[in-house]
């Protein structure tokens, strides 16, 4: 079975406000082993970053400035991801995110689900242990 555990950094909370992807990274899995495989990608969001998530993530718009756009990286990911399971915490923060990119492309090329699986550990860790803190 070949999983990607995956995660992103963003400008902020909220693809619907206008908040975008601005980095990408993945781990390859085969029968749950690293394969050493990975894709990683810094995107230039061509948007300023909120100051509450460059105190979380440290990544700033200087920084960004020389980095590709999502439409110019989208190929790569998608191949990276196809067909496999993705395995993220809190999947549908990322998941959200990655849509909304994807539906900004001309012409839209989501959602992700077409192109692989998604399990969400957040839920899992809620199922396994109720009320207890589950965050990373």
């Amino acid at each position: 079975m070949r999983q990607i555990v995956l995660d992103t950094e963003t400008t902020g909370l909220e693809p619907a406000q206008g908040h975008r992807i601005i980095e990408i990274g993945c781990v390859e899995l085969v029968n749950r082993r690293l394969t050493g495989n990975t894709w990683h990608q810094y995107i230039r969001p061509d948007r300023e970053i909120d100051t509450g998530a460059v105190e979380v993530h440290g990544i700033t718009n200087e920084f960004l400035a020389d980095k590709p756009v999502f439409a110019e990286i989208v190929d790569d990911f998608l191949a990276f991801v196809d067909g496999a399971e993705l395995v993220i915490h809190n999947a549908p923060f990322d998941i959200g995110f990655i849509n909304h990119e994807l539906g900004l492309l001309e012409p839209p090329r989501g959602p992700i689900e077409r192109h692989c699986t998604v399990l969400d550990t957040l839920a899992m860790a809620r199922e396994l242990h109720p009320g207890q803190r589950n965050s990373l």
